[in-house]
């Protein structure tokens, strides 16, 4: 929706030191009630897909996911967004190691402990565990990437790794790729095997 999209614009302008006239004008047009907190566009790209894959329209019922550009800025989006700024509802997704960010950043702005969820290690660990190495390994073969990943599994540092570690971490190696697969493994998630952050926090938006 064109409306949320200019919302997310004017959002990421404030928080880089903009006005945040704009953020409340387009806040109600239409209602912005809920903002979903990301690291960056990978965990933004599976979000987006769960929720299209369910039928379900994030920005129709005023929920605007809303990738940060690092863990650190949670702190001042959630100033920005939060009863301190535009009032609205604050939730996120997170990695284990940054639970402390969100726990500092979001406990001041109202947000109850449980109004995020965290991944055991990140989205893709918790990806490629709920679909397996097989799926996941046919899912990179179907997007035409296994030339690549087998490039990369034969690597020194790779040997020693288990298939599981080698998957995620190559997920990470190019630029976009994460964003990609973070689409491509969402959608072939079977039902009922959504990983369990992902799927609480879908339930709770």
């Amino acid at each position: 929706m064109a409306d949320m999209d200019a919302f997310r614009e004017a959002v990421l302008a404030w928080a880089s030191g903009g006005s945040g006239g704009p953020s409340r004008e387009l806040a109600a047009l239409p209602p912005v009630r809920t903002a979903v907190l990301l690291e960056g566009p990978s965990d933004a790209a599976a979000v987006d897909a769960l929720a299209a894959r369910d039928g379900r329209d994030l920005a129709a019922e005023g929920v605007c996911v809303l990738p940060m550009g690092g863990v650190t800025n949670v702190g001042r989006f959630a100033r920005l967004l939060g009863p301190t700024g535009l009032g609205l509802r604050l939730t996120g997704l997170c990695d284990e190691g940054e639970r402390r960010y969100y726990a500092r950043a979001l406990a001041p702005a109202g947000a109850a402990p449980d109004a995020y969820f965290v991944c055991a290690a990140d989205l893709e660990d918790e990806l490629v565990r709920a679909l397996g190495t097989a799926r996941v390994e046919e899912l990179i073969r179907d997007e035409g990437d296994l030339r690549a990943l087998r490039t990369f599994g034969n690597q020194p540092a790779q040997r020693e790794r288990t298939a599981h570690q080698r998957l995620r971490r190559f997920l990470g190696t190019k630029k976009g790729r994460k964003i990609h697969y973070g689409r491509v493994l969402v959608e072939a998630l079977a039902p009922g095997h959504v990983p369990a952050p992902l799927a609480a926090l879908l339930a709770g938006v």
